[in-house]
């Protein structure tokens, strides 16, 4: 369980934003392969089983943002038509990547606790 400063939590242990929780998806994708936005976007959505995926209006921000910091490459396909956009992870993001997923996982370890005792006790469903 994560501490939090000996200070009451008030709430819900969810503290993931979404943005940081796409920018770590991202990372993760780019670290298997080169895609492109539209790409992460449906490669979220699959992995997640079609119950939520990211917003371009976050996804395309959140590009820029990590090539500007460096933690991504990208790259025109066709340069002169400049339609489809690339990226790949660099060697700092890399580093990045690891940093943000050890940072992030006992948030999701916690939150997981919660879900599978509320189903268990108001749902009486064993997951």
């Amino acid at each position: 369980m994560v501490e939090y400063k000996n200070e009451r939590n008030r709430q819900f242990p969810s503290k993931i934003s979404t943005t940081t929780f796409v920018k770590l998806y991202i990372l993760h994708l780019l670290k298997e392969r080169s895609y492109y936005g539209n790409e992460i976007i449906e490669e979220i959505k699959d992995r997640l089983e079609g119950k939520w995926e990211p917003s371009p209006g976050m996804v395309y921000p959140l590009l820029r943002d990590l090539e500007k910091e460096g933690y991504i490459n990208g790259w025109w396909e066709e340069p002169d038509k400049k339609s489809i956009r690339r990226y790949r992870l660099t060697e700092e993001g890399y580093k990045h990547y690891q940093v943000v997923l050890l940072r992030n996982k006992p948030i999701f370890e916690d939150s997981l606790v919660i879900v599978k005792n509320v189903l268990k006790d108001i749902y009486n469903k064993q997951i």
